[in-house]
């Protein structure tokens, strides 16, 4: 074991924090662990993210490995992304590289000669454009491409063509960014680096986690009258059941239809949310109504519309079976696409 390599990786523990059985560990360590801890305690001293999720984004015949960043940002690696534009280091780009290694001015991507003229229009200040990260592999530093600009760096090729300033060659280069444009058109390369890498499933997560604190509270408040007098008796009316009035009980699955109706349609996750916040104890009551548990600004003015639209539908139905086809169309189950059982005779 290289002594110089224990040595460095000892001192890494250290400004980290290690104790000394750490740094005793640090003795036993693969080549490989050491170069693990070495580089996420750079990571963390110098605030370089890594890349928590890599993958592959394919469009027309190009590929181009891509990554989400610990701190969310969405790159292409800057070589992969010369390689899959078929961008190669011209002499322009090989005097340009020498400058750049002592400056943050133009990235190889950029550094030809004929697209001077429309970089500051469609890019503005490109210290923004080529950020520093650690590969997920091997946590060595590289340099990605944010996402997002992307389709300016192929606006600023597809401008110079059109003012006649590309060779042949760069011509070519144009057409893919042609095709980068029109596909993004369509969809957006943010959504389609998380496909690749497999982020878009903890963006959905994060995405359901901010609807639920949009709509629910932390803990209940005070009750107030929420649910209309004429919801009850429409669903007495298509159930063609007598209706008494709201001070009688009514049947247990009236509760059922309710959480169903409104609930279950109203947003992503709130029923759910709302069954592990609100739930029932062991004589089958809850804490509260769950209602009780919306919030002001989004919960409550989204449940009244949600209401008065189910309403509306009960209104013009001749009977159950008609309301029930009727809402699922116009409020679909919010993840569900299965027809529950709950309303057959």
């Amino acid at each position: 074991m290289a002594e110089k390599e224990v040595s460095e990786a000892a001192k890494t523990l250290s400004k980290l924090g290690a104790s000394k059985g750490g740094l005793a560990r640090a003795a036993k360590m693969t080549p490989e662990a050491r170069q693990e801890v070495a580089a996420k305690g750079a990571g963390v001293r110098w605030g370089i993210p890594r890349a928590d999720h890599i993958g592959k984004l394919t469009i027309g015949d190009m590929s181009f490995p891509c990554s989400v960043l610990s701190d969310g940002t969405r790159i292409l690696t800057q070589s992969d992304f010369m390689d899959g534009m078929g961008m190669y280091y011209s002499g322009w780009v090989a005097k340009s590289k020498a400058k750049q290694e002592s400056s943050t001015e133009t990235p190889h991507f950029l550094a030809f000669k004929s697209l001077e003229p429309f970089i500051a229009k469609h890019l503005g200040d490109l210290r923004s454009i080529v950020v520093k990260y650690r590969t997920k592999e091997r946590n060595r530093l590289a340099h990605g491409i944010k996402a997002e600009i992307i389709p300016k760096i192929c606006e600023v090729w597809l401008d110079a063509d059109k003012h006649g300033k590309l060779g042949s060659r760069q011509k070519q280069i144009a057409q893919k960014a042609d095709i980068i444009v029109r596909s993004l058109a369509h969809v957006g390369i943010i959504a389609l680096i998380d496909e690749a890498t497999g982020y878009q499933e903890v963006r959905d997560r994060l995405a359901l986690q901010e609807i639920l604190d949009r709509y629910l509270r932390k803990e209940f408040a005070s009750w107030a009258k929420r649910f209309p007098e004429e919801f009850y008796r429409q669903i007495f009316r298509l159930r063609q059941w007598q209706w008494r009035g709201m001070k009688v009980n009514r049947p247990q699955i009236v509760a059922s239809y309710t959480k169903d109706l409104v609930y279950a349609r109203l947003a992503p996750g709130i029923l759910q949310e709302l069954e592990i916040r609100n739930p029932k104890d062991e004589r089958g009551y809850r804490k509260a109504r769950h209602h009780q548990f919306l919030t002001e600004d989004i919960g409550h003015p989204r449940l009244a519309e949600h209401l008065y639209g189910v309403m509306g539908l009960m209104r013009i139905a001749e009977g159950w079976d008609e309301f029930i086809k009727m809402v699922d169309k116009a409020y679909p189950r919010r993840g569900d696409t299965l027809q529950l059982s709950l309303f057959q005779d």
